[in-house]
């Protein structure tokens, strides 16, 4: 069956011009996809430490990194791959020299092994997913750059480290593309969200290199690269009723 295609619209968000074009207008000015830091601080606190050295992923115009500068974290690099949105930031917050920015790509880290004790993203892997239209049955090109995304992301992770990934994405979704073998890292997941009906819940994955995944995200995983099962055959038509056998037999 051929896949159905998402809106020509949805393409702009993996385009470098599209975001250039909107941080050129909007410079560095807050825009919070799925909300401030004061919304999961809790559940970030108690993944990090003072000293850690922190990478932020597809960092925006987010304050989240100034945020974190702000509460202590002092060793933050942020990159994006956007140059516009880059040098706001960088202007934006020259006043904290713990803060450092990168122009770079997400799928190719410029970083060595081991860089860093926690790498972070806000919304950021979602846009691997923009052009998707099944979240049941994602394209092989889509898996695959997630797989190269997370790839990047162990590789610089250093032994006891996390990848800590917030998103709306549900974990029947999500936690496949996480769950494998190759990345070694165990996986966990929180649900956040202030509980008032109609709020949107989001999710924090937490990734830990060098820890083993759980047996049954261990099969998650594996799934993820299984071919998906045939479409079943139509039902066969169900035997007329007894009682109306007769009128099959009425010629008119």
């Amino acid at each position: 069956m051929e896949r159905r295609r998402a809106p020509a619209a949805n393409r702009r968000f993996r385009q470098r011009r599209f975001w250039d074009a909107l941080y050129r207008r909007e410079g560095a000015e807050p825009r919070e996809w799925l909300g401030g830091l004061s919304r999961f601080l809790p559940q970030l606190e108690a993944e990090l430490r003072p000293g850690d050295r922190i990478l932020v992923l597809g960092c925006g115009n987010s304050a989240l990194s100034h945020d974190l500068h702000e509460l202590g974290y002092t060793d933050v690099t942020s990159i994006d791959f956007s140059p516009a949105c880059i040098a706001a930031m960088r202007t934006r917050y020259a006043h904290c020299p713990g803060l450092r920015w990168a122009v770079m790509d997400i799928r190719a880290l410029a970083f060595p092994d081991a860089a860093f004790d926690v790498v972070l993203e806000k919304g950021t892997l979602d846009v691997l997913m923009v052009e998707e239209t099944d979240p049941w049955d994602v394209s092989p090109q889509a898996v695959a750059s997630m797989h190269r995304v997370l790839a990047e992301v162990s590789r610089v992770l250093r032994p006891g480290g996390c990848f800590i990934s917030i998103t709306f994405a549900q974990p029947h979704f999500r936690k496949p593309h996480y769950a494998q073998e190759a990345f070694s890292w165990s996986l966990r997941h929180v649900t956040c969200g202030d509980g008032d009906t109609g709020t949107f819940h989001y999710f924090l994955y937490i990734m830990r290199k060098g820890q083993p995944l759980d047996p049954s995200d261990l099969a998650l995983g594996r799934r993820l690269h299984q071919p998906p099962p045939p479409p079943a055959p139509p039902p066969a038509p169900a035997p007329p009723d007894d009682d109306e056998d007769y009128l099959l037999a009425i010629q008119l």
